[in-house]
C-alpha cells in the first residue's frame, strides 16, 4: 500500500505542476495583453470566469469527445486542470499590474524605458506578490480537482479515492484522501512564504 501511495502521490504531483506550468505561461501573457488591451481583456476574463464555473466532472465530460485534447487518460485531465488553473493566474496578474502607482510608471518612462523595459524592470516585478497569490489559489484548486480527474483515467490520489469508494474501503479513501489534503496544504504553505519574501523585496524596493 506504501509504495501505491507514493507512486500516486508522485503521478498527482506531476499532473499538478505540468498543469500550473502551462497555464502560468500562458495566463501571465495573457493577462500582461488585457491590461494593454482592456477591452479585448474584459471580453477573456468574462470566458475564464465561464470556465471556472463548469463543474469538474462536466467540464471533462465536455473535453472527452474533442479531438486531439480529449480522450480518456491524463490528457485529459491535464487540460481541465490548466482551464481552471487560468482565472486565478490572469486575475492576479491583471489585479497586480493595474495595481501599480501611475507614478511609478510615469518615472519609469521618464528614465527612457521603453514598454517591453518598464514591464520587464518595474511592472513584473512590483506585482509578483499578486501574481504568486495567483500560482497559489491555482495549484490549490488544481490539486483538489486533480483528483476528480481520476474518474477519467487521469491518475494521481484520485485513483486510490475512487477504488475505496468502490470497494466500500475506508482505508483506501484516506490513503488517496489525507496525502492530497496534505500536498494541498503544503503547497499553500510554500507559497505563502515565497509570496511574503516577494512582498518583503519588492514592497520594499
Amino acid at each position: 500500500m506504501a509504495s501505491e501511495i507514493l507512486r500516486a502521490t508522485m503521478q498527482h504531483i506531476v499532473i499538478v505542476a505540468v498543469a500550473v506550468t502551462i497555464a502560468a505561461a500562458a495566463g501571465i501573457p495573457i493577462a500582461i495583453a488585457a491590461v494593454r488591451h482592456p477591452r479585448w481583456g474584459r471580453r477573456f476574463l468574462r470566458v475564464i470566469d465561464v470556465i471556472q464555473t463548469i463543474p469538474s466532472l462536466a467540464l471533462f465530460g465536455f473535453l472527452i469527445p474533442l479531438p486531439l485534447i480529449g480522450g480518456i487518460g491524463v490528457r485529459t485531465a491535464i487540460v481541465a486542470l490548466i482551464l481552471y488553473s487560468l482565472l486565478p493566474i490572469v486575475r492576479n496578474t491583471v489585479i497586480g499590474i493595474t495595481g501599480i502607482d501611475p507614478l511609478v510608471r510615469e518615472a519609469a518612462t521618464v528614465m527612457g524605458m521603453t514598454d517591453r523595459q518598464r514591464l520587464l524592470a518595474v511592472e513584473l516585478p512590483l506585482a509578483m506578490p499578486s501574481i504568486l497569490a495567483g500560482l497559489r489559489v491555482a495549484t490549490v484548486i488544481a490539486i483538489g480537482v486533480a483528483t476528480i480527474g481520476a474518474a477519467i483515467g487521469g491518475g494521481g490520489l484520485g485513483t486510490l479515492i475512487f477504488r475505496g469508494v468502490a470497494m466500500v474501503d475506508t482505508t483506501r479513501i484516506l490513503a488517496g484522501a489525507l496525502p492530497a489534503a496534505g500536498l494541498a496544504l503544503v503547497a499553500d504553505l510554500l507559497f505563502s512564504g515565497v509570496e511574503k519574501l516577494a512582498a518583503r523585496k519588492w514592497g520594499s524596493a
